[in-house]
């Protein structure tokens, strides 16, 4: 990644005049445009987390964006649970595995891994 100003395709336009509070209004117009909600929420919190731990401007924006894409992909797979219609949510950490003390709880958590299919074992 290069650290030139250069104008790419409108690039960004250099606006020092803005307050802080016309910053953060702009922030969340933007957030909204572009459909970012989740750094739209958190924004706030991430400039105080980045001030107290002296984050970089990259690493500033790496935090804000990883958090947008995890709470996507959350958000995406909760979406496809309601889809499958399933009649009740079930999770793999909800398991009593006291039920039945012949089944492996070590062997289940490795199997819900799926590391095994990557090595290419068999599943028992």
């Amino acid at each position: 990644m290069t650290t030139s100003t250069s104008n790419r395709q409108g690039g960004l336009r250099p606006r020092h005049s803005l307050t802080e509070q016309a910053a953060q209004a702009a922030i969340d117009q933007a957030c909204r445009r572009l459909r970012l909600p989740t750094i739209r929420a958190v924004v706030d919190d991430a400039v105080a987390a980045a001030t107290k731990d002296q984050l970089t401007y990259q690493g500033f924006l790496a935090e804000l964006l990883l958090a947008e894409v995890d709470d996507r992909d959350r958000r995406s797979t909760l979406r496809r649970i309601k889809s499958a219609g399933f009649p009740r949510e079930k999770w793999l950490a909800d398991f009593d595995f006291t039920a039945n003390p012949n089944i492996n709880p070590a062997t289940i958590n490795e199997l819900a891994t799926g590391d095994w299919i990557r090595r290419g074992d068999p599943c028992a």
